[in-house]
């Protein structure tokens, strides 16, 4: 699918992210996607992201990706705290790059305090601000601590929100359920994340023979208790001809592998850690399905899916109420959606997968097809390019 939309003059584009390739993770594969797709489109990117390791210095470089070079400024990260990076020399870094690079747009990717400080420069609220909500700091299943916290963090959430030209949310499902966005609902608009192909080819080849065997499942993502990668492994035990693969590392490694060993599955279950691009879309390809079990509105949209429907791979995803996910699943027909915390459905799930393969293969067949046509970079870029053209247009304050 060509993109609709091209700017008519090179527009200057200023990302504030909060980290950046190699750093794995949804939000920043999408932001160097992005980057890299709306500058062969004309638009000139930067990024003002965090260091992911703590440090004292920041680092200026020359991102390289597919051909097109983006600057990249990593601000030293003193302290974390809550999976939140505090950079006290952001809002110095961030006026001084404003300064020098003459951005016309802001492009801020939230959750992410340091993006408050653009409040305080008179440079950045000189230009128009695009705000992506990537996900709500606030769920029904956050912690005391995360509610406790985002007392003080509203308000400002709320100023950078009012302030905003126009905020991008990823799916209609997460614009509807989302009681920080309700304000401000007039100024929003729906553009769904994509990702790069990264198969081709190679989608035709694997799709070619019905998969036997065990059925071989694959789950990426962040071990983190939203995730549900528990209620998964509790499913895993509950089938038979079910193997598993776990890609990615987090807080919750020991406690998985604990309930793992106990459940016997050290034989059907293998927990890969952060691995490479080429181990991980090998993964990919390898695998009859992907599984996206989380129990929480934090999975927002799950760019993993987008890699799986890339592959032609069915998904297995969990019916999280307002999350993006079954905006990019179709029930039965891309893929099955089981009830969130149910691993006994999610083991039914996978029988069914297992007795009928040649639905498998269909589903990752129309999987693809979806990803071809809606959900790849180059319509997203389109989209974002087309609301970095209005906000231009309309008058400024």
């Amino acid at each position: 699918m060509k993109p609709a939309n091209t700017p008519t003059t090179p527009v200057r584009v200023m990302h504030i992210g909060k980290y950046f390739p190699p750093d794995p993770g949804g939000m920043e594969t999408y932001l160097k996607d992005l980057m890299v797709c709306t500058q062969k489109m004309g638009t000139t990117s930067a990024a003002l992201v965090h260091q992911s390791k703590l440090g004292l210095r920041s680092k200026e470089e020359h991102y390289q990706s597919q051909g097109i070079t983006l600057g990249v400024t990593r601000v030293a990260t003193w302290l974390r705290a809550l999976f939140t990076p505090l950079s006290p020399s952001f809002p110095w870094v961030l006026n001084r790059l404003i300064k020098e690079q003459r951005p016309q747009i802001l492009h801020m990717h939230l959750p992410n305090p340091s993006a408050f400080w653009a409040l305080l420069i008179p440079g950045a609220r000189r230009l128009p601000w695009v705000v992506h909500w990537q996900s709500d700091v606030l769920t029904p299943k956050s912690s005391w601590i995360i509610r406790f916290c985002y007392l003080a963090y509203k308000p400002f959430e709320s100023a950078l929100l009012k302030r905003a030209d126009r905020i991008i949310a990823t799916s209609s499902q997460y614009l509807a359920s989302s009681r920080a966005l309700a304000p401000f609902r007039g100024k929003c608009c729906v553009i769904s994340l994509g990702i790069a192909d990264r198969f081709g080819k190679q989608v035709a080849e694997k799709t070619e023979t019905i998969p036997n065997g065990p059925l071989r499942v694959l789950a990426i993502g962040r071990l983190a208790h939203y995730k549900g990668f528990d209620v998964l492994l509790r499913a895993i035990a509950h089938t038979d001809h079910t193997e598993l693969d776990i890609v990615g590392s987090g807080e919750q490694f020991g406690k998985l592998t604990s309930l793992s060993e106990s459940l016997g599955l050290a034989h059907r279950v293998r927990f890969h850690g952060a691995v490479s691009d080429a181990d991980r879309d090998n993964l990919i390809l390898n695998s009859d399905c992907l599984c996206l079990p989380s129990i929480d509105r934090t999975e927002s949209f799950g760019i993993a899916l987008l890699e799986a429907m890339s592959a032609g791979k069915a998904c297995v995803i969990s019916e999280v109420p307002g999350s993006g996910m079954t905006a990019v699943v179709e029930a039965d027909k891309t893929g099955l959606v089981v009830p969130p915390g149910d691993y006994v459905a999610l083991a039914e799930a996978f029988d069914w997968l297992t007795q009928h393969r040649h639905q498998l293969v269909q589903m990752g067949c129309l999987g693809r097809t979806k990803f071809e046509t809606e959900l790849t970079i180059d319509v997203s870029a389109a989209r974002v390019i087309g609301i970095y053209d209005k906000v231009q247009r309309a008058p400024q304050c």
